[in-house]
């Protein structure tokens, strides 16, 4: 009897345990929610929800009580009393209050944040497929203007936080990618930085706007950071999920241009002779558009799986995407990899590591140009299409393409066969792995210190091949086919000690203190190697000893950034909010004299509605005021050696009979070089009504940049052209507006949200006194007003006959005619005057969610008012001078029987002032997304499965009359915005997707 209950106690233990399983649903819609933590109280274990809203959960003790928590809801407990089935409703909680946002090296409740950022969720990005998480964002986010310089598959993207903040260096934003640090620069053909990134993998974006958030990036922060975080397993049953899509892109619009017979004619009328015997006899001839222009394919596949147990956790994904252009021969590819893994070694240390690795082919064709007019259209694929005569032909009888050189005696030597500028090779394939190794201890209650090791390797390779087959004949015997490698290797190296302690005391008292080394370096290297006149095209660019011509060149860079941080968060009561921060930075890009900057920033917020007397207003959930106040750097406008004296190659010399290469110097130093720095001060209201189901976040904000670099000219005595210093000022102010609201949170749910942007952006100075400084023939920078301006002459119609044509006009009777504005019967640049500006007035973006049963759709709108766009399309194609297709329009060109008042009369060479007649509206609403969804009733082996179909860029609201009103030929350019000239055209795409879990 002694021995029996020895025997039976594991028996008994059994027999207290407890398997407890139910559902989890949402109040109001019934819909199953997933991913619900499920925990017994008083312990860190427990479960989560499938995507059916199952969970199971082993239970020792049949008396237990578990604890449901879910963002957006409120936390529920429930008692056991030995159940095995528990079916739980949720109540709709206040979802932003609960709400945990990234921040800068660290997390925080999103109550008590006191700075300017905006949170978007994974379920947002999903809502339209993308290649590069920045599309994801655009229209999303208050005081964010994102546009697609080129709409290229992997195409470059700029965003400007708060508006243009850099003349000379980036405005772009600090990028920070689970802890990794990245930048994205670059031209309209470049690409993107951030499309290695597969939108699929990442949880959450966070956008940070004001300085008392972006301050503890220090002498990076003054553009403001946005915060990737990719998704980590969770403790629970390992899921297995696949999400794919298939669809088709085409062009949103193509030019009328001249037909064969109205070309001919115009031919004849221009160079005065019979170039064409029967113009009418030629119909309509060949649509160059046609040729480049494709239906293209996209496709989309990953593979995910987590999960893991409360040691123990990981999620790992691989991506396809797969891009063709709509333009032939250009394309992007990319194979992707993350893995992301946690491991608790006992209640004091933790490891893990975030990893990402990609592989990125980009075939890209060329597209956008920096030149006008002649130089535009020979070095754009659209440009050669559009201007391509519509009676030449784009192959021999063989199928080989057929140069113009060679067709009609070489009459059309100078214009380009668009099929051949599609056979250049101009392929990019880079290797890129992102790391975040972390170790985390945990000595004593609320004291956390974390190592971080963040490698960022590249590796890539430009692979050019222009062939000699696309040559005219004649133009061979200089030497045919040109070539060229560019292999680059970049490799980033970042520590950072994190200390961290929080504490809460007498109840009232909240502080958390974190304390923050990091050092960084970049190591840079490219070699470069070019070839011309290749005997044939068999061999490409493989073989470039085979050229006759070849040069080699080859680069390195190096840098260093050390830095020492500090935040203090503090609340009293959870009502009252202070942040402080600061930050030391030292870099060697700086100059001797300013090897450290110092950026401090401070944050205060009350937390309204945690008085009394505001609890008593029954509609208001939540009600908080913000101000903050800081400086922030931009150390990104400083290349690695500006500041120091450089000398470079100055061409050959001979000695001896034999040539040498030159060595002399080409840049000043400048010792006290140093960061851009901004001072911004904002205030902010968070506003919730009726339990969170409408919120309100409205913030003004004024931000002041000084010391922008700007390069100065010197005088020709100096020996030098012009030295690069802090020479500069500038200011942006503005408003943010952004609205989310549940309107019905039944059977049907209902879900809106919308935000608007202002910002007004002036140069408030310039170096030695100046108040104007020419960026181009149609652009200046003035001081008092915004970057961005275009200055021109003004259109007054066509010089109709009789009229007495003035001087310095360079016109004639037929020929375009501007406004003498200051009336000296002279034309001269004294009539030039402003005639635009490519800032808008505002911004906007709304989307609306309906889900029923198993139906969901979304419609997502982006929108863009009052900028201007310059349309040097127009200038060449609106130009009658001869050789070059133009618009239909010009069939209604100047005539003595037809005194048209628009389009001048065709003159063999001529060319067409500059003017305001091709400053046009870029004003324009854009339905990005329209999608809908039904997910699949269960099934036994599938926890969920949904399919769905989604149409982009649906259709396009606007007065703009070229391709896409969404355009900057200059890229990620601060002083050249808003310009058009021939670039890479946006496209339509319907899709069909499925996603299924197990």
């Amino acid at each position: 009897m002694g021995i029996f209950p020895i025997v039976m106690l594991p028996v008994l233990v059994w027999a207290q345990q407890l398997t407890v399983k139910g559902r989890i649903t949402g109040a109001g819609s019934g819909e199953a929610l997933p991913g619900v933590t499920v925990r017994v109280k008083g312990t860190t274990g427990g479960a989560v929800s499938t995507p059916d809203g199952i969970y199971s959960l082993l239970l020792k003790q049949p008396d237990a009580t578990l604890v449901f928590t879910f963002t957006g809801y409120t936390t529920q407990e429930v008692a056991v009393n030995g159940r095995n089935v528990i079916n739980v409703v949720l109540q709709t909680g206040n979802k932003d209050l609960d709400e945990v946002v990234v921040v800068g090296y660290g997390t925080q409740q999103k109550a008590n944040v006191a700075g300017s950022i905006t949170s978007v969720k994974t379920a947002d990005l999903k809502q339209t497929p993308i290649s590069n998480v920045v599309q994801g964002l655009q229209g999303r986010v208050a005081g964010v203007q994102i546009t697609q310089n080129s709409a290229a598959p992997g195409g470059n993207i700029s965003m400007r936080i708060r508006g243009v903040n850099s003349i000379n260096g980036t405005s772009e934003p600090l990028y920070v990618v689970d802890g990794v640090q990245l930048s994205n620069s670059g031209g309209v053909n470049d690409l993107s930085a951030l499309s290695i990134i597969n939108p699929g993998d990442i949880e959450s974006v966070a956008v940070l706007k004001d300085a008392s958030s972006t301050a503890i990036y220090g002498a990076r922060g003054a553009n403001g950071v946005v915060l990737i975080t990719t998704k980590r397993g969770k403790p629970g049953k390992t899921t297995v999920s696949y999400d794919g899509y298939y669809g088709v892109q085409r062009t949103t619009k193509r030019m009328k241009m001249l037909n064969a017979s109205e070309f001919a004619a115009l031919e004849n009328e221009v160079f005065k002779s019979k170039v064409y015997d029967d113009p009418a006899s030629l119909g309509g001839g060949v649509n160059w558009q046609d040729l480049i222009f494709r239906d293209a394919p996209m496709q989309n596949h990953q593979v995910t799986a987590s999960g893991g147990n409360e040691k123990t956790q990981f999620a790992m994904a691989a991506n396809y995407f797969d891009q063709q252009g709509v333009v032939i021969s250009s394309g992007f590819k990319r194979y992707s990899f993350r893995l992301n893994f946690d491991h608790r070694i006992s209640n004091l240390a933790k490891v893990g590591a975030s990893i990402l690795t990609s592989y990125v082919v980009n075939n890209t064709v060329p597209t956008g140009s920096s030149s006008i007019d002649g130089g535009a259209v020979s070095q754009s694929i659209l440009g050669a299409a559009m201007a391509a005569p519509p009676t030449l032909q784009p192959y021999t009888k063989d199928g080989t393409v057929w140069p113009f050189g060679d067709q009609m005696n070489s009459r059309y030597r100078e214009a380009v066969n668009p099929l051949g500028m599609a056979m250049i090779l101009n392929r990019d394939q880079i290797n890129r792995t992102l790391g975040n190794l972390y170790a985390e201890i945990t000595p004593l209650k609320g004291l956390t210190y974390r190592a971080n090791f963040n490698p960022v390797l590249s590796a890539s390779l430009n692979d050019y091949y222009s062939p000699r087959a696309i040559i005219a004949s004649g133009d061979l015997a200089a030497g045919g086919g040109s070539a060229k490698k560019v292999n680059g290797r970049n490799v980033v190296l970042l520590h950072e000690s994190i200390l961290t302690y929080e504490t809460r005391f007498s109840k009232e008292h909240y502080l958390k203190a974190t304390g923050v080394f990091a050092t960084q370096s970049n190591l840079a290297n490219s070699n470069t190697i070019e070839a011309s006149k290749f005997p044939n095209d068999a061999t490409l660019n493989e073989a470039l000893q085979l050229a006759t011509e070849r040069n080699v060149s080859s680069s390195r860079s190096k840098d260093r950034l050390d830095s020492y941080m500090g935040r203090i968060n503090y609340s009293f009561r959870d009502k009252y909010l202070l942040d402080l921060i600061a930050r030391v930075d030292g870099s060697t890009k700086f100059g001797a004299n300013n090897k450290y900057g110092f950026f401090p920033a401070a944050a205060v917020a009350w937390r309204a509605s945690e008085e009394p007397f505001v609890k008593n207003w029954e509609a208001v959930s939540n009600l908080k005021f913000r101000f903050s106040y800081g400086l922030t750097g931009n150390a990104g406008a400083i290349d690695a050696y500006k500041s120091l004296s450089l000398q470079g190659t100055s061409g050959q010399y001979y000695f001896n009979h034999g040539p040498v290469t030159g060595i002399r110097p080409t840049g000043i130093a400048n010792k006290d070089l140093k960061w851009e720095r901004s001072v911004q001060a904002n205030f902010g209201v968070d506003l919730g009504l009726w339990r969170d189901r409408v919120n309100v976040t409205a913030d003004i904000y004024q931000k002041k940049t000084d010391d922008l670099l700007f390069v100065r000219s010197l005088p020709a005595s100096s020996g030098y052209g012009e030295i690069t210093g802090n020479f500069a000022s500038m200011e942006n102010k503005g408003v943010e507006l952004a609205i989310d609201a549940i309107v019905l949170d039944g059977p049907l749910r209902w879900s809106v949200a919308g935000n608007i942007s202002v910002n007004r952006n002036k140069l408030t100075g310039l170096a030695g006194g100046l108040t104007e400084y020419a960026v181009s023939n149609y652009q200046v920078m003035q001081v008092g007003k915004p970057l961005g301006l275009f200055k021109t002459y003004v259109f007054d119609g066509i010089y109709q006959t009789g009229e007495t044509v003035l001087d310095g006009s360079g016109s004639r009777i037929g020929g375009v005619k501007v406004r003498d504005l200051n009336n000296d019967k002279i034309i001269s640049a004294a009539d030039q005057t402003i005639v635009g500006d490519a800032n808008p007035s505002f911004t906007y973006g709304f989307s609306t969610n309906l889900s029923y049963k198993q139906f969901d759709f979304s419609a997502f709108f982006s929108g863009i008012q009052g900028n201007k766009v310059y349309n040097l399309v127009r200038y060449s194609f609106e130009n009658p001078l001869g050789s070059r297709n133009l618009y239909a329009a010009l069939v209604d060109r100047w005539s003595p029987t037809n005194p048209s008042n628009e389009y001048a009369s065709g003159f063999q060479g001529g060319r067409l002032p500059l003017t305001d007649r091709f400053m046009e509206d870029g004003s324009f609403l854009r339905c990005k997304n329209i999608t809908l969804g039904y997910r699949l009733p269960k099934m036994k082996s599938l926890s969920g499965a949904r399919v769905y179909v989604s149409a982009n860029n649906l259709f396009t609201i606007t007065n703009y009359t070229g391709f896409d009103p969404e355009v900057n030929t200059f890229g990620n350019s601060n002083k050249q915005i808003g310009v058009d000239n021939l670039v890479y055209p946006t496209a339509r795409s319907f899709l069909v997707g499925v996603q299924v879990s197990l």
